[in-house]
């Protein structure tokens, strides 16, 4: 079986990371600070974070990454691909206070994962479609409490319910159809 590494700081994600690939592949953490680059496209962040950590380590082992945002359709995407300054400058609250007044409050949290290997970058999106509430809940991140899906929260939800539904599970349920086929 291979072996991946996941580049995050965060336990949660491979967690999950684990959960989807566990038939395909081992999957280790790897701590490694790439440079994010600026842009609007997911996918385009997510495969020059892979493509850069992937060419810092010593061995050749693959490497995946993954980049998600909130997307509010009101604010024309706004967050998007920046939710997580928007998130440690603004606050999930406060983002909340944007949305509380407009009548359409659709929303998607949108993820993009990249795996590559050196010869070779795939990435695989998935989302999950949903509406921006007032906040609700104690368990999740980031903003799982104002990210309502059929009635309850991410924040609401248990782990492995989240997880189920989850677009990082999307796309790393792609990735691992991928790496099945391979």
């Amino acid at each position: 079986m291979r072996t991946l590494r996941f580049v995050t700081t965060n336990p949660g994600k491979v967690a999950e990371a684990e959960e989807y690939l566990a038939d395909v592949s081992d999957v280790d953490r790897f701590d490694y600070d790439y440079t994010e680059i600026q842009s609007d496209d997911l996918a385009e962040i997510a495969a020059r974070g892979a493509e850069d950590a992937f060419q810092s380590q010593d061995s050749q082992v693959p490497v995946v990454v993954d980049d998600a945002g909130l997307f509010v359709r009101a604010l024309d995407g706004f967050p998007g691909p920046y939710s997580s300054y928007v998130e440690d400058t603004l606050g999930v609250e406060r983002v909340w206070q944007l949305c509380e007044g407009l009548e359409n409050r659709r929303a998607a949290f949108r993820c993009v994962v990249a795996y590559a290997d050196g010869d070779t970058t795939e990435t695989f999106a998935g989302s999950v479609q949903g509406t921006i509430v007032a906040p609700r809940g104690e368990g999740g991140f980031g903003y799982d409490p104002i990210f309502d899906h059929d009635g309850e929260t991410f924040a609401e939800m248990d782990t492995a319910e989240k997880n189920a539904l989850s677009h990082r599970g999307r796309a790393l349920a792609k990735l691992a159809d991928w790496l099945a086929e391979q």
